[in-house]
């Protein structure tokens, strides 16, 4: 058994010397970290690790196999895409530009060899991707619907094992439907409409994963502006320049915190504003009371924290609502009638004095707009209180679409602006002066140009966009007010072409960013499509005759159509459709307020 050594006092006074010049260099290391650091955003997509465990693909796989799992792995943009890029030659892997905006194809692709290989090179192989695109998500994270047909060629080689693997991979990303919608998220971001009224819907797509950082990628985007698409057409009430001062994130309490920073000197009604875009762009992703800061303090005295309810006042729903007791009107055998009971209106737009052929009511309900046959080759537009006699307009035309009204700047201030589209063309704003109603022209040179004829045309309730049936086809665009009193639509985008082609005869808005459109197709009578055109449902098509010349829709309201035998009413695309008891003619047009 062996004897411990003997400690001796110089050894163990060493031993005392080495520990405190330890600890001195301790403390002289960590008084070189702050002791209060602001956190620094990460990118959630990015870092080696992820690509590290990234699956490898299968060994022995065939080069057209090859490209269909890379595609399917594109859907997944973590880790700088790191599960498409272990599919790439190293050289590949440096070159693949992941930065463009990913683009949208249909799930059902095809990878086909090309026939041009080199038998005298068995190592490389060229495949052909072939699909169809639907459309792309853009730098902003908005959707832009660009339908048409994808072909792409791959290059591959083997490597050092055998395995094939892409070396030239396609220009830009390509995305299967299927796999965008596992991986990307549809979020509402809030902005303004140009009077700063109404909050209004701007559609974006953020990736699922990890789902604690959706609030911020949410809040990025607030502070980013609307979409390039609505430029011009929707403002804000956050300065250019805001940012995040702390992530968005869920606060130890459980509330979820927004902390802004560099917005300059805000007035009251500014920051209620603010408070109303932040809250109602959050409460999407989050069920967390949400506290909004500036510069770490409360940005109103007079509140912490905020809900939905809290901040219902200043978002201006109820001016693009129409009142419940506003049941919707509809126009048959010249009339102006009442959709419940089919009753006439009282006055010379009932009494069929004005042979009306098609009509408007304001969101308010106090006015009315028709559309008066003069003769077999004339209409006119008039204008003026529901019930009573209404003023002509200066304008002459064969043909006038349905009008539509936009909202009022105030709850108790009656619209003073009714468009229709004259001769199937000419988009014309009627705006009220004190001379009377007077028509001025709307820039639509990129909708008719592009499209074709215009034979209906609906102002969205808050006015910032238009839908319109142009040559059969389902548009959309944006509504932009110049400071010298024009009116443009910009960016006008044909909707759902693959599935509704031209055959689209009737529209109008269920909400500010979902349509309802009526149809000559038997196996699509009715479909609810998207503002931005990437998702389409169909109604039920039980009882159902086409055409569907005419369709209403509001918020909260039952769909309204009129096809070949009379009024049918649904509540949600499942629903089969019922009958009303009011009965009409063929060619009768239904509408709510709007």
């Amino acid at each position: 058994m062996t004897s411990p050594r003997p400690t001796t006092p110089g050894r163990t006074a060493a031993r005392r010397l080495f520990a405190l010049v330890a600890a001195l260099l301790a403390l002289s290391g960590c008084a070189a970290i702050p002791t209060q650091t602001s956190p620094v955003p990460i990118n959630p997509s990015a870092g080696n690790n992820t690509e590290a465990a990234a699956p490898k693909p299968a060994k022995g796989i065939d080069p057209l196999t090859l490209v269909r799992e890379f595609v399917n792995a594109s859907a997944n943009p973590d880790g700088d895409y790191a599960a498409a890029r272990a599919y790439l030659t190293e050289d590949a892997k440096k070159t693949w530009d992941i930065k463009v905006a990913p683009t949208i194809i249909e799930s059902t692709f095809n990878t086909v060899p090309t026939g041009a290989d080199l038998p005298s090179d068995p190592k490389r192989r060229t495949v052909l991707l072939q699909g169809k695109n639907i459309g792309s998500l853009e730098v902003d994270n908005s959707f832009v619907q660009r339908v048409g047909d994808l072909t792409a060629s791959v290059g591959l080689e083997t490597d050092e094992d055998g395995e094939w693997r892409i070396s030239d991979p396609p220009d830009g990303i390509y995305v299967p439907q299927s796999g965008f919608n596992s991986n990307y998220r549809r979020v509402t971001l809030y902005f303004y409409n140009p009077d700063f009224t109404v909050l209004v819907p701007d559609p974006r797509y953020v990736v699922v994963t990890p789902s604690t950082s959706i609030p911020r990628r949410v809040t990025e985007l607030l502070l980013k502006g609307p979409a390039v698409g609505m430029r011009g057409a929707l403002v804000t009430a956050i300065p250019n320049g805001a940012s995040q001062r702390t992530n968005t994130q869920e606060a130890d309490d459980g509330a979820l915190q927004v902390d802004l920073t560099k917005v300059g000197d805000l007035t009251v009604q500014v920051r209620k504003q603010i408070v109303a875009q932040v809250v109602k762009s959050l409460v999407g992703v989050s069920s967390s009371r949400i506290r909004v800061l500036v510069e770490g303090a409360r940005i109103s005295a007079d509140q912490a924290e905020w809900r939905l309810a809290d901040v219902q006042p200043w978002t201006g729903e109820e001016l693009v609502t129409p009142d419940a007791d506003l049941s919707g009107l509809v126009v048959s055998g010249g009339q102006v009638r009442k959709l419940a009971g089919g009753e006439p209106i009282k006055g010379p737009s009932g009494s069929g004095e004005y042979q009306v052929v098609s009509a408007a009511q304001s969101l308010d309900g106090t006015q009315l707009a028709v559309v008066s046959r003069v003769d077999e080759k004339n209409v006119r537009l008039r204008v003026g209180n529901l019930e009573e006699p209404l003023a002509a307009v200066d304008l002459p035309a064969a043909t006038l679409t349905r009008p539509t009204w936009l909202l009022g700047s105030r709850e108790d201030e009656p619209s003073k602006e009714v468009w229709t589209v004259a001769d199937g063309s000419n988009v014309v704003q009627v705006l009220k002066t004190d001379a009377g109603w007077r028509a001025n022209a709307v820039n639509a040179s990129e909708l008719s140009s592009t499209f074709g004829p215009i034979t209906e045309l609906r102002l969205s309730r808050d006015g910032t966009r238009v839908a319109a049936v142009a040559g059969g086809r389902l548009v959309v665009a944006a509504v932009v007010r110049g400071q010298d009193s024009s009116v443009s639509l910009r960016l006008a985008r044909n909707l759902q072409p693959t599935v509704l082609g031209t055959a689209v005869l009737t529209v109008d808005w269920l909400a500010q960013d979902v349509l309802v459109a009526g149809t000559s197709l038997a196996s699509l009578p009715i479909a609810k499509v998207n503002v931005d055109g990437l998702k389409v449902e169909r109604y039920n098509a039980s009882n159902l005759t086409v055409p569907v010349r005419s369709v209403t829709a509001a918020p909260g309201r039952n769909v309204v159509a009129v096809d070949e035998s009379g009024l049918w009413s649904a509540g949600d695309v499942g629903d089969v459709w019922r009958a009303s008891a009011v009965k009409v003619e063929s060619g009768a047009k239904a509408f709510y307020p709007g």
